[in-house]
């Protein structure tokens, strides 16, 4: 079976299945309809009056004309490909990366790896974000019966947690828009794109695996996917459930609290793990463990405390701070399509901003949310920390995204690994004062000058939380206010109207990625042997997708190092 790739198939937003057809058709020289999959499917925007949509799709065929083997001498849009289909075994056993047969049946699904060691115990993975989701899927499926901890809860009955902090109940520190099945991701947009290159296919089994427990299958090709927080949470239950059918256990309501080492000699590690503790339900308990796996998120704040002081290898690393700017949706989508009839069958439009102040700061747009609302997203009491989120309609009447600037190390008042992470809390704190215990909010017009806003303008503000008008320019250091501004009068040159004096501007966006890297080898091992650190909070991720990346390399590594056997 031959797999023809046809790329630069460009027609108008508004065509037909059967236009599309047609146009294959033509490239390949047949007059009948062929197999093909859509491979990928951008908007090319730039002809305001002219929008199309760039199609790239394979065809499958048994043979190859001859006809079509001369249109693949002279042009580049047309090339013979193959279909390869990531397999865990195969990149545990080193047989062969991303084979076209992935051998599902082979000695490793029964447990015959050779290599490594036997575990006694079944692998532990502290956190139900999408990189522990991940790797305890692969790990399930391969006769690991891991463990995942979960200090949240189930994602309905958090969603219900979340609703009441929303509604003006007090915040649940552990179960919110940060914790729970699912991690943050779960309450936000569901975006998939991401800048991570992995040839192997792991991306695209990521992808894969999210369509088969129910997210929509034109994630598989579109070119920015995204599942949306409603679609999301039925993803993630039916990837739990499927854990549990293959021998895993998900314990919620579970909190890591102490890891338990012995020292190790005559090893580059400084320790190996004997177990861990856990407060499930309010009653501590120990469970004895050889693997664990760190999939603990970016805000899992008291568990980096206790790494630290446990004597883990962490450093600050570098993140972005910043304010969450709305819009109407309609505005954004005149700037980005035009007002031609076939933008009116467009959905809600994105955009990306960048721009370097002349100090050298980088401000950028960020998690952009179209037709979505803002969240209060905070996770410890007296702090207040906002997010973007979308359901997979995208029809709220707001966009918004958070407009960051970069800071780094040396922009950290103390020193030490957590440093990033304590000027997090600080200006968290700040903002829950500006806003007494609300989300500060204030219009564009207003910070510029540097006053609290007394009124809101012609955008209503779409939040899920309650909000306050305040003066954001007490919430974030001068250096990221400033450079705020200039990044949104640069960004208005884009997008005109976007630096409008009734912008919303509220905040904080501290949470952009994790502040602290937990160091691993090449093996994905921390300085404590038997231990792994993986996904966003681990500090090697950022964002679902490349988060369940590293969930599915970190289960290859564990597979690598160990296989299950138990007494």
């Amino acid at each position: 079976m031959k797999r023809i790739r046809i790329n630069q198939i460009k027609l108008p937003v508004s065509h037909t299945d059967e236009e599309l057809d047609r146009a294959v058709q033509r490239m390949i020289h047949s007059t009948t309809s062929s197999e093909y999959t859509i491979v990928k499917r951008s908007l090319d925007a730039r002809d305001k009056t002219g929008l199309r949509y760039i199609y790239s799709v394979e065809v499958t065929q048994d043979t190859v004309s001859p006809k079509v083997l001369s249109r693949l001498k002279r042009n580049p849009n047309i090339i013979l490909t193959e279909q390869k289909a990531y397999c865990f075994a195969d990149m545990v056993t080193g047989e062969t990366a991303a084979s076209s047969t992935p051998h599902t049946t082979s000695a490793f699904y029964a447990g015959g790896l050779r290599q490594g060691q036997a575990l006694k115990y079944p692998p532990v993975i502290v956190g139900t974000g999408p990189a522990g989701l991940f790797c305890g899927y692969h790990l399930a499926k391969a006769g690991y019966q891991p463990i995942l901890i979960e200090r949240g809860m189930p994602v309905e009955e958090r969603i219900r947690e979340i609703e009441a902090y929303w509604a003006g109940e007090p915040l649940n520190p552990e179960c919110n828009v940060q914790f729970g099945e699912g991690g943050a991701g779960t309450c936000s947009d569901g975006k998939l794109n991401t800048m991570i290159k992995d040839k192997t296919g792991r991306i695209r089994e990521v992808l894969r695996t999210f369509v088969s427990f129910g997210a929509p299958e034109d994630i598989l090709y579109v070119n920015k996917p995204h599942i949306g927080t409603d679609v999301l949470r039925d993803v993630v239950r039916n990837m739990r459930n499927a854990i549990i059918e293959a021998g895993g256990q998900v314990l919620f309501q579970t909190c890591l609290c102490d890891i338990q080492t012995r020292p190790e000699k005559n090893s580059d590690q400084s320790g190996r793990l004997l177990s861990v503790t856990v407060r499930q339900q309010g009653v501590l308990r120990q469970l004895p463990c050889e693997c664990l796996i760190l999939a603990i998120g970016h805000s899992a704040r008291d568990t980096f405390e206790l790494l630290y002081r446990r004597g883990f290898e962490l450093t600050p690393k570098a993140f972005a701070v910043g304010l969450r700017i709305e819009h109407e949706a309609e505005m954004i989508k005149r700037a980005q399509y035009g007002c031609s009839r076939e933008a009116d069958i467009l959905p809600a439009a994105d955009y990306k901003l960048t721009f370097q102040t002349p100090e050298g700061r980088a401000v950028y747009s960020f998690c952009m949310c179209p037709g979505g609302h803002i969240v209060n997203a905070s996770s410890e009491p007296g702090q207040i920390a906002v997010n973007g989120m979308s359901y997979r309609s995208r029809n709220a009447r707001n966009s918004n995204s958070a407009i960051v600037v970069n800071v780094t190390p040396a922009d950290f008042d103390g020193s030490g690994p957590l440093a990033g992470m304590e000027f997090q809390r600080a200006w968290e704190r700040a903002a829950y004062r500006a806003g007494q215990g609300r989300v500060p909010l204030q219009l564009f017009g207003d910070y510029k000058a540097g006053r609290s806003s007394a009124t809101l303008g012609g955008i209503i503000p779409d939040i899920k939380g309650q909000f306050a008008l305040a003066n954001l320019n007490d919430c974030l250091p001068k250096f990221v206010n400033n450079a705020i501004i200039k990044g949104i009068m640069s960004f208005d040159k884009q997008i005109p109207g976007f630096a409008r004096e009734d912008a919303v501007l509220c905040g904080i966006e501290s949470r952009t990625s994790s502040p602290v890297r937990i160091q691993r080898n090449e093996a994905f091992v921390s300085n404590i042997a038997g231990v792994f650190p993986c996904g966003e909070g681990a500090g090697y991720a950022g964002g679902i997708t490349s988060a369940a990346v590293d969930g599915i390399k970190t289960a290859e590594a564990v597979a690598k190092s160990c296989y299950p056997h138990y007494e």
